[in-house]
């Protein structure tokens, strides 16, 4: 226990009062400024926030590739701009989002790259390094891909290799920009997994950049949340969900945050309710409400109008009813919907204009969606 504790208190890197940006004919261009926070061993940590909020900046600036506009970034005690680049590329490694410049070069010759802090000035490889790079090839999935050439390989592929270069550089701090951004969901979440892994077990920091909220709120040990107007917010993901603080840098018109789920779900305009009958904590339930919210109609559990409704039977079959009385069944949420609308033209309750038109003539009906109005 008391060696995980002193892991968890080595600071990696720091930002002390740092203030991110460019200059710009002279004068600087303030991104983000004043911000403070550090980074440990052992632990993944993930940096969210909207599109322009300063995320690549900082990372650059992080990791030495820019100037810091005021304050500083220390590595291990010591201000960044204060080491070598060949003693930095032994503490730090970064995985940048493009990576489209490397061609006619073999995947096992890229990987080889992140040894070359240690070959020495010829960039001889050794079997130590051999062993290394198989590893980080192993790791990474990617060992059948060793032979081709960067350019034939698709973007996810090429993200893949990049990290397997800097995992190959065994620095014991690794700093990535979007390395998800090219990777079908599985491989994104396998990839998320093996880096926190990695933090783990090789008691390394990784700090990453991602668009992908929710994934880190699953993965991440601490979260930064970074935007120019509430700066940068740092913490766990489960605390970060119970103060609020995601809702607030995320929230947008039509969407709502479950806070217990960590998970984000999109809320549909609503022009009709419809009474839902059945067990509320069934997949079949929860997924026919879902389908009725998309098409604008809200499941309720009880209404004075009870003319038609839906039943869900603990069976997983949907039956539709009217006036009490069964008017179809179907085991498909498409085929009970579809007989819904149906059902509902028939009866004028429901008529979209601008787009499918599901009223059997011209009258007005009860309820009328516009969807060119949206």
């Amino acid at each position: 226990m008391e060696s995980l504790v002193n892991n968890a208190n080595t600071k990696t890197i720091e930002l002390i009062g740092l203030s991110t940006g460019y200059k710009v004919k002279g004068k600087k261009l303030i991104i983000s400024n004043d911000l403070n926070a550090s980074l440990v061993r052992d632990e993944l940590v993930c940096l969210l926030g909207p599109n322009g909020a300063g995320k690549s900046t900082l990372l650059r600036t992080i990791v030495g590739f820019q100037v810091p506009m005021g304050g500083r970034v220390s590595v291990n005690g010591r201000s960044i701009g204060d080491y070598r680049s060949s003693e930095l590329s032994k503490l730090v490694s970064v995985v940048l989002t493009d990576n489209s410049g490397i061609k006619n070069m073999s995947v096992y010759d890229v990987v080889a790259m992140g040894r070359s802090p240690y070959t020495g000035f010829w960039g001889r490889i050794n079997e130590k390094d051999k062993k290394v790079i198989d590893n980080c090839l192993r790791w990474v999935n990617i060992t059948d891909l060793k032979d081709r050439k960067m350019q034939t390989l698709s973007d996810g592929e090429r993200q893949k290799v990049m990290i397997a270069k800097a995992i190959a550089q065994e620095t014991p701090i690794i700093v990535l920009d979007e390395p998800t951004a090219y990777l079908d969901y599985p491989s994104k979440m396998t990839m998320l997994m093996l880096l926190h892994r990695l933090a783990k077990a090789l008691h390394k920091t990784v700090f990453l950049s991602t668009h992908d909220v929710e994934h880190a709120l699953q993965i991440a040990d601490h979260v930064w949340l970074l935007d120019q107007q509430h700066g940068l917010v740092t913490g766990t993901p489960e605390d970060l969900c119970l103060n609020g603080r995601i809702e607030q840098y995320f929230n947008r018109e039509g969407m709502t945050f479950n806070r217990a789920q960590g998970a984000f779900s999109v809320q549909h305009k609503s022009y009709l309710d419809l009474v839902v009958e059945g067990d509320k904590t069934s997949t079949p339930y929860v997924l026919l409400c879902k389908a009725l919210s998309r098409h604008n109609i809200q499941p309720v559990d009880d209404s004075d109008d009870r003319d038609v409704l839906i039943q869900v039977e603990r069976n997983g079959e949907f039956t539709l009813m009217q006036f009490g009385k069964k008017t179809g069944s179907s085991q498909s949420i498409e085929k009970v919907v579809g007989d819904l609308f149906t059902l509902l033209a028939k009866t004028k309750m429901f008529k979209v204009t601008g787009g499918k038109d599901y009223s059997a003539d011209d009258d007005v009906p009860h309820v009328e969606v516009n969807y060119e109005d949206f």
